[in-house]
């Protein structure tokens, strides 16, 4: 894809007026080369545009709060270069059994009584076989069963995968795109992008609403960073969740030692999945920790409006509920 210059590329605010807009369904196609330009616009006038969507489309001082669990850990097939659960990596996460019934239940629980409304499920696979998927499934109806919205991320699906998934209860579906596609083969070997992709299709023709978003700071350029932007605006409709991910680089994983990204340029990031992207939920992901509070707020006045609530994700850190109660206290804002 041949990006032209920012100067070259107009820049164009865009709010969703049309009723295919309640659907996620964007107003126009964005090129590469538009979200690069809104990346080099200066700091205030992009967190302005940013904002200025984001009041149009949201309440800006909600937040909505996710709890991920990882319900099936470790031995994956998979080599994703930033992953600790691929059993092609020497990270030291032992590989576990699916959760049982009563055990999800009782986490469900507890992010619930914590102020968390939606609870996704993790599991280390390629992608599940047809008894995985009915085991799931029961963990699923679980949840949903406690009033909370549900969401799970299994890896590739197959034939009527999603279907069962949705007949019992699921809400969303989460199946990261990661990065663009021209840095995909980089990332992960033992799977293309369009892999990727038809899962989604699978996922969007059963009637499931998608979770799917990326990783910044795996050594991608702007351009990168835009075109994993431009791929999620331009789905159809663009995803009703967008999680952005900040590397966690784990000793042991081919990424370990990458250089950190400048915490701006992770801001931006936010904004721009804000601008193209205007009725979803951008979610603050894994690498919250290393941000801080400082960015974390620039994040939430870019466009965040959700966050994963709970001290891990899958097999990583996160700031702990307390911590993060007292952040939302000092900026004023509340969980939607």
């Amino acid at each position: 894809m041949q990006a032209t210059s920012p100067q070259e590329a107009p820049i164009q605010l865009v709010r969703n007026t049309a009723p295919a807009a309640a659907s996620g369904a964007g107003t126009q196609r964005w090129q590469v080369a538009q979200i690069e330009a809104l990346f080099a616009l200066p700091f205030p006038e992009l967190l302005f545009r940013a904002q200025t969507v984001h009041r149009a489309n949201f309440d800006p001082t909600e937040v909505q709060l996710s709890t991920l669990l990882s319900i099936k850990t470790g031995g994956c097939a998979e080599n994703c270069s930033y992953c600790p659960q691929s059993a092609a990596h020497d990270t030291g996460v032992e590989a576990t059994a699916l959760m049982k019934v009563d055990e999800v239940l009782a986490a469900a629980r507890q992010a619930k009584a914590a102020g968390a409304t939606r609870f996704c499920m993790g599991a280390a696979w390629r992608g599940p076989k047809d008894r995985d998927i009915e085991k799931v499934s029961q963990l699923i109806s679980a949840v949903k069963g406690l009033g909370m919205e549900t969401c799970a991320t299994l890896g590739m699906l197959g034939d009527g995968h999603a279907e069962a998934l949705r007949d019992a209860g699921l809400d969303y579906y989460n199946h990261n795109i990661d990065t663009a596609p021209d840095k995909y083969a980089d990332i992960v070997q033992t799977r293309q992008f369009e892999d990727r992709i038809d899962t989604l299709q699978r996922v969007r023709g059963a009637g499931v609403k998608v979770c799917c978003g990326g990783i910044v700071g795996m050594g991608e350029t702007r351009t990168q960073r835009a075109a994993l932007i431009a791929e999620l605006a331009n789905m159809e409709p663009y995803p009703e969740s967008v999680p952005i991910n900040h590397l966690v680089p784990v000793e042991g994983t081919p990424l370990h030692g990458q250089a950190p990204l400048d915490p701006f340029e992770f801001v931006r990031t936010i904004a721009a999945a804000r601008i193209t992207m205007p009725h979803t939920r951008v979610r603050l992901s894994a690498g919250r920790q290393a941000l801080g509070d400082a960015v974390q707020a620039l994040c939430f006045l870019a466009g965040a409006n959700s966050i994963f609530y709970g001290d891990k994700l899958l097999v990583t850190g996160n700031p702990d509920v307390s911590a993060d109660q007292v952040l939302l206290e000092t900026l004023g804002m509340k969980a939607a």
